[in-house]
């Protein structure tokens, strides 16, 4: 996997690099998750502190964000049902219901662990078996490896920090 192996050479990220609001992107690397967060209208991450961080934040229809909460997501239904979950249909349906799944409390936070051999800044849910761990490509990008138990490799996502 060629985004395994640049991954792995990228340095790694402190805590207080990633205190800001930062917009994601996906990688495609053939992961189960290829291709389900942007038309879900995943917009990206807010880092407020080590312990108060929004993990997944979304773009309503009127174009301001909210934090949605990990622990309301179908996980399963993409893990069961990938291409069902990847119909537009289901996106549309999805980004119709999100903000029901809204939250104001902070459902991650950040910690230095070490991962492939680096320690590196990672989020770590509060309610789901997943860890992204992050690399620096710049001062103003990120690539996260979504590590989630049960899947044998990660999935990659990239995060460019919000100038306002």
């Amino acid at each position: 996997m060629d985004v395994l192996r640049f991954y792995d050479a990228l340095p790694t990220v402190g805590i207080e690099q990633l205190i800001g609001r930062w917009q994601g992107g996906e990688i495609a690397t053939g992961h189960a998750f290829d291709g389900l967060l942007g038309p879900a209208g995943w917009y990206g991450k807010e880092f407020r502190s080590a312990d108060d961080v929004d993990p997944l934040l979304f773009r309503r229809k009127d174009g301001r964000l909210f934090a949605g909460n990990p622990a309301l997501m179908p996980l399963t239904l993409l893990e069961r049902m990938p291409r069902l979950a990847k119909h537009p249909l289901s996106a549309a349906i999805f980004r119709a219901v999100a903000p029901l799944l809204a939250t104001r409390r902070p459902r991650a936070r950040l910690r230095m662990t070490e991962y492939r051999g680096k320690v590196s800044a990672a989020m770590i849910y509060d309610d789901l078996p997943i860890l992204d761990v992050f690399r620096k490509v710049d001062d103003d990008t990120v690539i996260g490896a979504m590590d989630i138990r049960g899947h044998r490799k990660p999935f990659f996502f990239t995060l460019r920090r919000d100038r306002p």
